[in-house]
């Protein structure tokens, strides 16, 4: 699979998620589209979503409300498409969503892997290749990052690193979508800082390619190790993405 075959998969991934047209996160100009559920969306999306922004760099695609329609609209269309995903702008688009009793609760930057620069990386542990009869017994505190724990049926296949025996390291991934897999990590902490995370990334993010599917990782803009783990491991940023929540919903995730 090459680059652009790996990007255009995304692309028309975030149309099914976003109502509309693979072409539009191309454009120079910004797109509002009323959202709403599709089969074949991201299945942890609870679509359909009042206020949710997605840039690939060159645009914002926003997928809207009819209520909420206007306001988005004004926002985009005031700042520069990268200052939209920061603050302080964000802050005034806090205050346009208000009255609806909605603000921004999630922010994140996407990760597709780059072909040309994806290998296997060696951490000095072995690796183990698991099925998903072989981390049924994994959902554990300590690899809550890696597991979809919600949703079980989800995760198709992991990459394990061993010493001696122990599971020190373990990148799993679930099947979000038709078309692509996310990858989660989760390294003991007496083991990080070895090389453990971006040899069982790089693992299964080959693993993943050789069935057919693209990989894809999701990092918070602020967790640098994360960001880092997934350079290492061969991927590069692909696009961003800003999404408003209820204040019910929010309030109980601070």
């Amino acid at each position: 699979m090459t680059n652009k075959e790996i990007m255009e998969i995304a692309l028309q991934q975030s149309a099914y998620d976003c109502n509309c047209k693979a072409e539009d996160f191309l454009s120079e100009q910004n797109i509002v589209t009323v959202s709403k559920a599709h089969s074949k969306a991201r299945k942890y999306l609870p679509l359909p979503l009042e206020c949710d922004l997605v840039s690939y760099g060159n645009n914002i695609v926003a997928q809207v409300s009819e209520r909420t329609k206007s306001a988005v609209t004004e926002y985009i269309g005031k700042y520069p498409v990268c200052c939209c995903f920061e603050t302080p702008n964000i802050n005034a688009l806090n205050d346009l969503l208000a009255p609806f009793d909605l603000k921004v609760c999630f922010m994140a930057e996407y990760f597709l892997p780059d072909v040309t620069k994806l290998k296997e990386l060696d951490c000095g542990y072995e690796l183990r290749v698991l099925q998903k009869e072989d981390f049924a017994e994994l959902y554990l505190e300590q690899w809550e990052h890696c597991l979809t724990f919600d949703d079980r049926e989800r995760d198709v296949l992991a990459v394990g690193a061993y010493d001696k025996g122990k599971l020190i390291g373990l990148a799993g991934c679930s099947a979000d979508c038709e078309t692509m897999y996310q990858i989660g990590v989760d390294v003991l902490p007496e083991y990080r800082r070895k090389g453990v995370a971006s040899a069982v990334t790089s693992r299964l993010t080959l693993e993943i390619l050789k069935r057919g599917k693209v990989p894809f990782y999701c990092a918070a803009w602020s967790n640098i190790k994360s960001v880092r783990n997934a350079i290492k491991s061969g991927f590069r940023p692909a696009w961003v993405e800003l999404t408003a929540r209820d204040n019910g919903f929010v309030d109980k995730m601070i």
